[in-house]
This record gives structure tokens, sequence and C-alpha cells, in this order.
């Protein structure tokens, strides 16, 4: 017996849109990868951050737009759109951990040195 995958048909008119939205997913993503790293590595001033997260905005929503082009199942769209919010907290929580990691080995530097006769 076959197997038979029943796939929602896409039509041809819609492969260009499907390209836009899915290119601006990639953009805005890496915007906001972008301007959130530099924010915070202090290469941009901490200004910059509000138009990051207006980027990660238009990522999820061209992100949304696309998984409603596809026609994606609801718990499809879902999975994605938790994806985003996670995608929203990784960046700080990468600089944070960094940040606990350096003062923890500074604290460890400053004790195991000696001091000089």
């Amino acid at each position: 017996m076959e197997r038979m995958i029943n796939m929602p048909l896409i039509a041809p008119d819609q492969f260009l849109p499907i390209f836009i939205i899915s290119t601006l997913v990639l953009v805005f993503g890496v915007g906001y990868a972008a301007l959130i790293t530099l924010s915070k590595m202090g290469f941009f001033s901490k200004k910059w951050m509000p138009l990051g997260y207006l980027f990660w905005a238009l990522q999820t929503f061209s992100l949304y737009e696309l998984s409603v082009l596809i026609h994606s199942s609801h718990f499809t769209s879902k999975v994605l759109m938790v994806t985003m919010v996670a995608y929203l907290f990784i960046p700080h929580l990468y600089f944070y951990l960094i940040s606990e990691s350096d003062k923890r080995y500074e604290e460890t530097d400053d004790s195991t040195e000696q001091p000089k006769q």
C-alpha cells in the first residue's frame, strides 16, 4: 500500500509573493540580530535597540504571512510564533551569559595573581 501525502496546492501567481515574503523574513531577521548585537557590544548606542525590536516585529509578521501563503496548519503556525518569541530573547540570554562569565572569571583571575615582591 502506497502512502499518499496531501499537500495544499500553491497557485502559480503566488510564487512571487511567497519569495518576497520569505526574503523579508531573512532580511528583518538579520537586521534584528545585527542591531541588537551591535548595540549590546557597544558599537551602536542603545537608542538603536527599538529599531531592532521593530525589525523583530516585522519579521514575525512576515513569517506569519508566509505561513498563511503556504497554507501551513494551525499547529505549524503556532510553533513558528513560539519560535519567534524565543528568537526575541536569545540574544539577550547570550549577552547575559557572556557578561556573567566575564564577571566570574575576572574574580578568579584577581584571586590567583600573586603579589609582587
